[in-house]
């Protein structure tokens, strides 16, 4: 009987996850911190992830028009932008500055360079910072969590890392109203998404059991936080559960496309990011640092991937 082989390059072990799958995947592993934040601060928590998802996946469709490109509004990827980006809104977003943000993630950040799989800058973070450089007031005024349910108005409030950060320029002890156990459960004012920190770890720890996701980067930047953090005489556990630490090192600064490939690679991208969200927060104007210590770092994973990429065989 005649066979018919086929020759084809390498490599030639597959396996059955696809840039759809992980999208889908890491959407997810969102959804207990997108309901425990509609828990926590009331359906505004909602309005605000709904339309950033609805705008984010708008403007994904109209740009692969306006660029004639192959419509994939189905591969999560679009989605799981808009989640993110709302997650690092205050509840109190005006609905101009979400559609604002959701088009720069999307247009801006992601369709100009080429699309999924080109961008430099992780699109959710790149459109917050763009946001928090053109209306910081608006982008730094937090609530404290109200439940879902009730009638009461939201009251406005710093954040744990605020009056930190008040404290220090003012060279006095700050005065925190909760505990760790309230840092844990999101029992304070902060960004949509960041603070409940049992949903985000379950997600985070999902995603590496499911090997979407690696656990040198989060596990490097978390662990660099909280030496260096004891190192300038903070409070290491606070300073981990405060903020968008969580967040940003299991769900941003994991992202394939602007995050290094090898294994030493991701612990330098960790450990440096790290090292520049304690520096920030020490240092900088701002009391949190994350999002730019991710962003920075997203301009150096070329570099990484070029210095740090294996020897090829006989080479």
């Amino acid at each position: 009987m005649d066979k018919t082989f086929t020759v084809s390059t390498s490599p030639h072990l597959k396996v059955r996850e696809d840039t759809s799958t992980i999208m889908w995947a890491v959407n997810l592993a969102l959804l207990p911190s997108a309901v425990a934040s509609v828990y926590l601060f009331g359906l505004r928590s909602l309005f605000v992830i709904l339309l950033s998802s609805a705008v984010c996946v708008a403007a994904e469709a109209l740009s692969q028009l306006a660029f004639k490109k192959t419509i994939t509004l189905f591969d999560g990827s679009a989605l799981l932008t808009g989640i993110l980006f709302a997650f690092n809104l205050p509840p109190t977003a005006p609905v101009w500055m979400i559609a604002i943000g959701s088009f720069i993630a999307i247009f801006l950040v992601k369709q100009l360079f080429g699309g999924l799989g080109y961008n430099i800058f992780n699109p959710a973070l790149a459109a917050r910072a763009v946001l928090l450089a053109s209306w910081p007031v608006a982008m730094t005024t937090w609530t404290r969590p109200v439940n879902a349910f009730s009638l009461a108005d939201a009251v406005t409030t710093a954040s744990p890392l605020g009056i930190v950060k008040e404290a220090m320029r003012a060279g006095v002890a700050p005065e925190l109203s909760f505990g760790y156990f309230d840092l844990f459960l999101g029992k304070i004012p902060g960004s949509l998404g960041e603070t409940c920190k049992v949903a985000l770890l379950a997600g985070g720890v999902f995603l590496i059991v499911v090997k979407v996701i690696d656990w040198r980067i989060p596990v490097s930047f978390i662990a660099a936080v909280a030496v260096l953090s004891l190192a300038f005489g903070r409070d290491p556990l606070f300073e981990v559960l405060s903020g968008g630490l969580i967040l940003g090192a299991f769900y941003m600064a994991t992202d394939p496309v602007t995050s290094p490939t090898t294994r030493k690679g991701r612990v330098i991208f960790g450990t440096v990011c790290g090292l520049l969200t304690t520096l920030t927060r020490n240092f900088g104007g701002f009391p949190e640092g994350v999002c730019y210590s991710i962003l920075f770092m997203n301009m150096l994973t070329p570099l990484l991937e070029q210095y740090l990429r294996p020897r090829r065989f006989g080479t």
